[in-house]
């Protein structure tokens, strides 16, 4: 049996082949330009002081010591920052933030919120001076408690964050300052009733730590404020777009006086959003008329930019007798950080959506505490629902001995089920997804030795679309230029000239992508939730039709017959009704400067008809009794793709997802002092897994085409990170007999837990 399977519906001559990807050369061979890259003439080395407490009063900032040092050329402040005008809200990436509260994390003003929180940016000739600056900075603080979890952060009593902050109670604002910046319901059915109707009632209480995506690049960017009034920033983002309306309403810019350009990017899962600390690197530069690079080291990446949430979760589930879910009931609580904006309500929306529920309550909060603002991370806030979830679910089917992938396929989610937020579900793939499991060789071999489980877990997520842009022009020797607004992190410029080729009919490799700055692309929303390959792939898709309509015109002119009468097959035009005229794709091309000029394909979309993401997994595991060690013996992803444009970036993106997935149940977390500080903040100290300590990831790709793509796809990138936690979780029951209720799962957790059982 190979490590990878697919399962597909339909078959095309590019699209679902292996090509080698566009920037692999370049990548591969170091010549990739990535924004600590960035060396202009006259370039200042930028720094910011930041603060060493959780929570604490700013009595005082002087900078006067520090603007002296010989070799400092720019000390900035929060004071520097443009007035926030009210009731303003800034786009953030995968969500909006109070433009008040975006301000305040980049350079705190009165409070510091978090360790780490920025306080002041200088600009010096070198790294060292520059260092030497921030030392010379002097900051008196009055220091206050502070606040790191969910439950304390709601507690009575408990020391308010955020003064101006008030309470959305169910849509209704509540007077008075509250660290609950938003409580909301979804509920259907008679929740009630619906538990009377069980014969088993099973409610369970989880915690998850906060946890980092853990890109191995770090956050940096590099700012040149132009005499001209227009600012051009070098940086590496997910979302180009994103960070010039942030950074434009951020200094009280026009959006066309900033200009981003986006570097090659090593790595981001939802982290490389949030703007951080391009408009200190702005704000330098304006004042010294150079360009000015900021990178941080990984401590500050840590300690300062935006992690996942924490999360406090209580899941309650009813069943009856032969397996039928009657009811279910979840109360999430999850940390936002210092300002509001945890992901969730996108945990209330996945925590039931693979299970077809007739009886629902969800209640969600969005709590802020003591820590870095929340970030996005690889399907945010859905791990940490599913986790609690999906261990609820594994102890139903224990209680009733029911297989755990038969009581899914029971009572799972399929085509016009409800999901529990509202919507109903279009064409989707959890069944055929389920089946793949239930068929597997992992599934159906034996787990010998003592101390081994088996467990799986499934999950749900919504995925995205939103807007994208896309232009190709030809070239004289056939080949095409296709020019995209949308940052390549999982291999994208391949998936979409990929889906550009298949509609020309030319080779992936006659498609030259390129990624440009947002001066030279019609606006393209992010690179994230699992988009990109839907939306940009359409917009090339659109493009490349485009082109092809106007390549058949002009083909129609040079042989002086109806353009109706001309197909495109295989990369071939051709008469319909006369044999004897056909030319290659690469023979027009070389005649259409001369026969009327060059072609421009063009498309702009605002990509509807996002396809639903399903995956589940099959894990297996030993645990060492006396030290609670787990190791993962073997593991297999099952997802459904839609159609997999290019197989193995797809089985990349299942394998990095479930191996993210396995250090979020095993090894990682926020490591916090009762004064909330970071104690991890190195990966020495932050434990992420290597290829030294996971098996080969065996992957089966399941093909349910979305009926809302020209392909069918459905976005890869961020499902299979869910269900992991949970399978391990129950893997590890069925080995030792334990129920891990707080992840991380790590030995020593595993070990007290053992204990406890056996006393």
């Amino acid at each position: 049996y190979s490590f990878s399977e697919i399962i597909s519906e339909k078959e095309y001559t590019v699209v679902g082949t292996r090509p080698v990807r566009h920037d692999g050369a370049d990548k591969v061979t170091g010549r990739a330009i990535y924004g600590a890259d960035i060396n202009h003439a006259g370039l200042l080395h930028g720094r910011i002081l930041r603060s060493v407490h959780a929570h604490a009063r700013i009595i005082s900032i002087d900078t006067s010591r520090a603007e002296k040092l010989p070799g400092v050329k720019a000390v900035v402040t929060a004071s520097d920052l443009p007035k926030t005008p009210d009731g303003a809200t800034i786009d953030y990436g995968e969500g909006e933030m109070d433009l008040y509260f975006m301000r305040q994390n980049v350079m705190a003003t009165d409070k510091v919120l978090y360790t780490g929180h920025a306080i002041a940016g200088v600009a010096a000739v070198n790294a060292h001076i520059a260092e030497e600056a921030l030392a010379a900075i002097e900051v008196k603080f009055e220091v206050l408690p502070a606040v790191t979890t969910a439950p304390e952060g709601m507690a009575d009593g408990a020391p308010i964050i955020l003064e101006t902050l008030q309470k959305n109670e169910l849509g209704e604002t509540i007077s008075g300052p509250s660290n609950v910046a938003e409580h909301f319901q979804h509920r259907f059915g008679d929740i009630e009733e619906g538990f009377k109707q069980a014969d088993t009632v099973i409610e369970r209480q989880f915690s998850t730590a906060m946890v980092h995506q853990g890109y191995i690049e770090p956050q940096n960017v590099t700012a040149l404020w132009n005499k001209d009034g227009r600012l051009h920033i070098w940086i590496s983002t997910q979302g180009p777009f994103e960070v010039r309306g942030a950074v434009a309403a951020s200094l009280d810019l026009e959006v066309s006086q900033v200009k981003v350009t986006p570097m090659e990017i090593g790595g981001g899962f939802g982290g490389k959003f949030p703007l951080y600390h391009e408009p200190v690197a702005a704000l330098l530069s304006k004042k010294t008329g150079q360009p000015v690079k900021i990178v941080m080291s990984r401590k500050e990446v840590f300690e300062s930019t935006g992690p996942t949430s924490g999360s406090s979760i209580k899941i309650k589930m009813g069943v009856t007798y032969e397996g039928k879910i009657t009811a279910a009931q979840a109360w999430l609580a999850y940390e936002a950080g210092a300002f509001p904006g945890s992901p969730v309500g996108a945990g209330a929306e996945c925590v039931f959506a693979p299970y077809n529920i007739p009886n629902v309550l969800i209640d969600g909060y969005d709590v802020v505490v003591n820590k870095p603002k929340a970030g996005a991370y690889r399907a945010p806030g859905a791990s940490n629902a599913g986790f609690a979830a999906e261990t609820v679910v594994d102890e139903l089917c224990v209680k009733l001995n029911i297989d755990p992938i038969e009581f899914r396929l029971q009572n799972g989610s399929r085509e016009g089920t409800r999901r529990p937020t509202g919507p109903f579900f279009p064409r989707i793939g959890l069944i055929e997804t389920l089946e793949a499991m239930k068929s597997h060789p992992h599934w159906n071999s034996p787990l010998a030795g003592e101390n081994c489980g088996r467990g799986v877990g499934v999950a749900y997520w919504m995925n995205g679309g939103a807007e994208s842009a896309c232009i190709i022009t030809t070239n004289s020797d056939g080949t095409i230029n296709l020019t995209e607004g949308s940052t390549d992190i999982g291999g994208t410029r391949a998936s979409v000239a990929m889906q550009a080729a298949e509609v020309l009919g030319i080779a992936s490799e006659d498609v030259i992508p390129a990624v440009v700055d947002t001066d030279s692309i019609a606006y393209t929303s992010g690179t994230g939730g699992s988009s990109v390959t839907f939306k940009t792939g359409w917009a090339a898709f659109k493009a490349a039709n485009d082109l092809k309509n106007q390549m058949i015109k002009r083909a129609s002119l040079i042989w002086d017959v109806e353009k109706n009468s001309i197909e495109l097959v295989d990369g071939l035009f051709k008469s319909k009704v006369d044999s004897a005229l056909h030319m290659t794709f690469k023979e027009l091309a070389q005649q259409l400067n001369s026969t009327g000029g060059p072609l421009v394909g063009r498309a702009a979309v605002n990509a509807t008809g996002v396809g639903a993401a399903f995956a589940g997994c099959i894990a297996d595991v030993h645990v060492d009794p006396d030290t609670g060690k787990v190791d993962v013996l073997r593991f297999t992803i099952v997802q459904d793709a839609g159609k997999a444009i290019h197989p193995s970036y797809v089985e990349g993106q299942m394998q990095g997802g479930a191996v993210q997935g396995i250090g979020w149940a095993l090894n990682e977390e926020y490591f916090m002092s009762d004064e909330g500080t970071m104690l991890n903040s190195s990966f020495l100290d932050y434990r992420m897994p290597t290829s030294l300590d996971l098996p080969m990831i065996d992957t089966v790709i399941v093909e349910v085409a979305n009926p809302g793509h020209p392909f069918g796809v459905r976005g890869v990138g961020e499902v299979s990170i869910v269900p992991p936690p949970a399978a391990i979780a129950n893997a590890i029951y069925r080995a030792t007999g334990v129920r891990m209720e707080t992840l991380p799962m790590n030995p020593g957790s595993v070990a007290t837990a053992i204990a406890e059982l056996k006393s």
